[in-house]
Parts: structure tokens; C-alpha cells; sequence
């Protein structure tokens, strides 16, 4: 099926899949290959339903504070609450459009960034060495764009969910608990944040950064990390 079909096919999916049949996400992969020997291509393509309720993305937007995307949260996010989209084709891709923005775009006030070659490639494959090389690699390059960052600069690292590699009995998500690291200039050190509620607590966190109307739904850790 040629890639602009399949988008047009998901297209049609995502007419279907709202209101009672609702679906978060309709997700195009494109491959290529043989029987046996598929391999995805980077023309993924997410067909989200847009929040249903406003995001710290659309507060930003709303306050005059663009955010830049890159990776997929354009898709995520169905589009809204950003300013500039930057797509990538893998996680070295991504880190570079990282590191170019931290170092160069002083526009953005916010730099929401997905890494997906963990996930995509290596967790759903139970990869465990390429899984372990990405990981050092990521290493490296964080080690990079923490020694980038502005004094006012504030870096939050985490991920939506586990994909354990050495797990095998199914090559599904896992639910092991995910990081949350803080780091920055202006950031206490040695603080324990604890098992968190939600990811809705880093939202909170932003929403009090920026001044933003509070949302109901988590806890803000930023008294915890100011000194």
C-alpha cells in the first residue's frame, strides 16, 4: 500500500473513531521489505484526537510563550499548543534538533522533545544490546545539552511508559516505574522527588514556572527543587 493511501485510509479511521467509538490515536507505519524481513520506514504518521481539555502547551501558546515540538508531539498533540513542529527520524536526529535549540533558539520558551528508537525499535523488538548501546549513547549526548543550558534553563527528563527489553512474555509496553530527573542551574541537588501520582505533576510543575492558571489534576514539585 503506497504511504499516501495508508494516510488517507487513517484519515478515514479517524472520522470513525471519535465520540462513542473514541480512539486517542490512529498510527500509520509504513514498511518495507519481504515477508519476514519487514522493516519500518521513518514515515510514521500519528492521527491523534486533539486534548479534551487545555493543555500546558495551549496555556503557553495563550500567554505569548511558543513552544517548540520535536519529534512526534506535534502528532500527540494532534498540532495544538505549538509554535513550530521539528520532525525527526531517529533518536540521534532528535537529540541534534535538541541540542541545536537549546544552544541557538532562545524564541521558544518551552522545548517538548520525543525520543523514540528505545520504545520503537529496540523495547517492542526485546533488543537488549542495540536497547543498551541507545542508552549510552543518549548518555553522551544529555551529558552534551546539560553542559548547553542557560542558567534559567530547566531540564526534565522521563518517559510515558516502560518496554522492557529483557522481558518475554509478550513484546508489549511493561510497567515498571519511569525516571523523573530535574536537573539545572538554579535546581536543588540531591533531591528525592518520591513515586509521583501523575504525569500530570510535571504539568502542574510547568504551570507554576510560567505563572499559568493551575489545573485540578496534579502537584507541583517546584518548592521541592527550589533552593
Amino acid at each position: 500500500v503506497p504511504v499516501e493511501r495508508l494516510y488517507e485510509i487513517c484519515r478515514v479511521a479517524r472520522d470513525l473513531l471519535t465520540g462513542e467509538h473514541a480512539v486517542g490515536r490512529v498510527i500509520a507505519r509504513p514498511f518495507i521489505g519481504k515477508p519476514g524481513s519487514f522493516t519500518r520506514t521513518a514515515r510514521r504518521k500519528d492521527f491523534s484526537l486533539e486534548p479534551p481539555e487545555p493543555t500546558v502547551l495551549d496555556k503557553l501558546q495563550q500567554a505569548g510563550k511558543p513552544v517548540l515540538g520535536i519529534g512526534k508531539i506535534g502528532d500527540l498533540f494532534a498540532g495544538r499548543g505549538l509554535a513550530r513542529t521539528i520532525k525527526t527520524v531517529d533518536n540521534d536526529d532528535g537529540m541534534r534538533a535538541i541540542l541545536d535549540a537549546v544552544r541557538a533558539d532562545t524564541s521558544h520558551h518551552l522545548i517538548f522533545a520525543n525520543l523514540v528508537d528505545g520504545d520503537q525499535l529496540w523495547g517492542h523488538r526485546r533488543d537488549t544490546i542495540n536497547f543498551g548501546k541507545a542508552i549510552e549513547q543518549f548518555d553522551r549526548q544529555l551529558a552534551t545539552v546539560m553542559a548547553s543550558l542557560r542558567e534559567e534553563d530547566l531540564l526534565i527528563v522521563t518517559a510515558d511508559h516502560g518496554c522492557d527489553p529483557t522481558y518475554t512474555k509478550h513484546t508489549d509496553h511493561t510497567r515498571e516505574y519511569v525516571p523523573l530527573v530535574v536537573h539545572g542551574k538554579r535546581v536543588a541537588q540531591g533531591v528525592d522527588l518520591g513515586t509521583r501520582s501523575s504525569f500530570a505533576d510535571i504539568a502542574a510543575t510547568l504551570e507554576e514556572l510560567y505563572h499559568l492558571a493551575p489545573n485540578p489534576n496534579g502537584t507541583s514539585f517546584l518548592s521541592e527543587i527550589t533552593p
